[in-house]
């Protein structure tokens, strides 16, 4: 087998350290100074990068590309420190990054963008991605982009991937309980949705950084624009959930009491 062609789904999210605050838009929901919020790489999106140098690094022959969607603009900040991560080549759609766009919309846009890849082998393909996003929640954008593509083999909640010694791929399943399925495929092509990996952040390499950002900024200058938007939804009601803080400072209360205490509460909720 001449190694895979790995190709990572991801975009940028806002910092959840920001006050995220809904407004409505003439373009329908949003967050308010949203252009302004500094941005970081999707949390799921990064394990599935992680994961695709890691398994790209350990097959001879493998490429792995990094596919996002999101406003060329932000993205040539976010570069600066996903870039010394690790190598990928960069493919960029110019179109939102917000948590309202359609979920369909935004896998189309991702499957045309991973299917117009120069040089791209589908007998070998694997979509990374994360199973789920700080800002497309659905849960169900990668799916898509999978059942867009024709690939049938699609695994969620991943945690660990080893290719065997026969090519194929075995994957271990998040399931409810803590437990993990084992899942076997015969090998790509394949969409995986990434929860947290095995793998730790890597190190920043200035080295890999120089390279990178080298392609990169040419992969933005030639990003192909991504029409993407909400879609037929229609939001009846955006607001952050409240918070509700009921405190009670006592002494020497027994532990049964507490808890009976405590479940009172949630019922009353």
């Amino acid at each position: 087998m001449g190694g895979f062609h790995v190709v990572v789904c991801g975009g940028l999210v806002p910092d959840p350290l920001q006050v995220l605050q809904p407004v409505e838009t003439e373009k329908g929901p949003a967050l308010k100074n949203e252009p302004m919020l500094p941005a970081i790489l999707d949390p799921w999106a990064a394990h599935a990068l992680y994961e695709g140098d890691h398994l790209v690094r350990s097959r001879e022959g493998s490429r792995l590309w990094w596919l996002t969607l999101g406003p060329k603009a932000k993205l040539q900040q976010l570069l600066m420190t996903v870039a010394q991560k690790v190598p990928f080549e960069l493919v960029v759609l110019d179109g939102p990054a917000g948590g309202f766009t359609d979920a369909w919309e935004a896998a189309a846009a991702l499957a045309n963008g991973i299917e117009s890849l120069p040089g791209l082998d589908r007998s070998r393909l694997l979509v990374f991605g994360g199973w789920e996003s700080a800002s497309r929640g659905a849960g169900v954008t990668l799916q898509m982009v999978g059942e867009r593509l024709g690939i049938r083999c699609q695994f969620q909640g991943v945690d660990e991937l080893t290719v065997l010694p026969d090519g194929r791929l075995r994957l271990l399943e998040r399931v409810e309980g803590g437990r993990h399925q084992i899942s076997v495929c015969a090998g790509p092509p394949a969409v995986v949705g990434w929860a947290t990996g095995e793998l730790p952040e890597p190190p920043n390499n200035p080295q890999v950084g120089m390279l990178n950002m080298r392609a990169a900024m040419g992969a933005l200058q030639r990003a192909t624009p991504a029409q993407v938007g909400v879609g037929s939804i229609r939001y009846l009601q955006v607001e952050v959930p409240e918070q509700r803080r009921d405190t009670r400072i006592v002494k020497d209360v027994p532990v049964e009491e507490m808890a009976r205490e405590i479940v009172e509460w949630i019922r009353r909720s």
